[in-house]
């Protein structure tokens, strides 16, 4: 499949990466930084563009994979091509490319990525949608391609799919920095305890989260949380968190 791949960020690298490697035919990467759409498109023998009127018109499949705002305008300029648009966002309704390209779908990785970390793409969930069932077995076709787990999900579950996704993996990692900090200002090690982030997200591999909560909240341990907030008298943010993730995690005792 002929395919052009308008950005050049997290998602579009490994996505790019992962149809090249999977014997699709990637034309184009746009980028408005050309030596980011070079850096790119040298890795795929792909032509490199940073001006949306030099974009391809004959390719089967465009992929937008670009911040959220940026989606509209970029569908825009992509008005008189025949060819599928589709974007990669968790929370960009199809109608915002349905407005201004003649075929509309979605083409959304559910995973985390990070440019100087491979992945597989054989596990990661891939969520589709199309305004039509013609594209929706084009998309499903290439879903099947490079994962094993592939979601027809309209706009509304992929909405939640996104904040649920906020809520066990962004929001963890920025407690995994804060958890950095209070053991950088302390000289102590993060290694110590990537042993413990490996064993928590590895029980609910098999288990409901609810099930395997450890800590002195579940128990109701509130000497330990006192004198845990007490050390947190010099970081009023991350006491606040503390108490407010804690009194969360009490109700459930309830």
């Amino acid at each position: 499949m002929k395919i052009v791949l308008l950005g050049s960020g997290n998602v579009a690298t490994h996505l790019a990466k992962a149809l090249k490697a999977n014997g699709e035919d990637v034309l184009q990467i746009y980028s408005p930084n050309l030596v980011n759409a070079r850096w790119l498109a040298n890795q795929l023998s792909a032509e490199a563009v940073d001006d949306l009127s030099h974009i391809n018109q004959d390719a089967e499949l465009y992929i937008i994979s670009v911040k959220d705002d940026a989606i509209a305008p970029v569908a825009a300029s992509l008005a008189h091509v025949n060819g599928l648009v589709v974007h990669t966002s968790g929370t960009t309704d199809i109608q915002v490319l349905a407005s201004h390209v003649k075929q509309a779908g979605v083409f959304y990785p559910l995973q985390t990525f990070s440019k100087a970390k491979d992945v597989s793409f054989l596990n990661i969930p891939l969520c589709i949608e199309a305004t039509d069932q013609t594209q929706l077995s084009m998309l499903r076709q290439l879903a099947f391609k490079l994962s094993e787990k592939v979601y027809e999900l309209d706009g509304q579950k992929r909405k939640i799919l996104h904040l649920a996704a906020v809520f066990a993996c962004n929001f963890p990692n920025h407690l995994y920095a804060m958890a950095n900090e209070i053991l950088q200002e302390n000289d102590l090690d993060f290694d110590i305890i990537r042993p413990l982030i490996a064993e928590t997200a590895d029980k609910v591999m098999s288990n409901l989260p609810e099930n395997v909560q450890t800590g002195p909240a579940i128990r109701n341990d509130e000497t330990t949380m006192s004198k845990h907030l007490g050390m947190l008298e010099s970081k009023p943010e991350m006491k606040h968190i503390y108490q407010t993730l804690s009194d969360s995690i009490k109700l459930t005792l309830k």
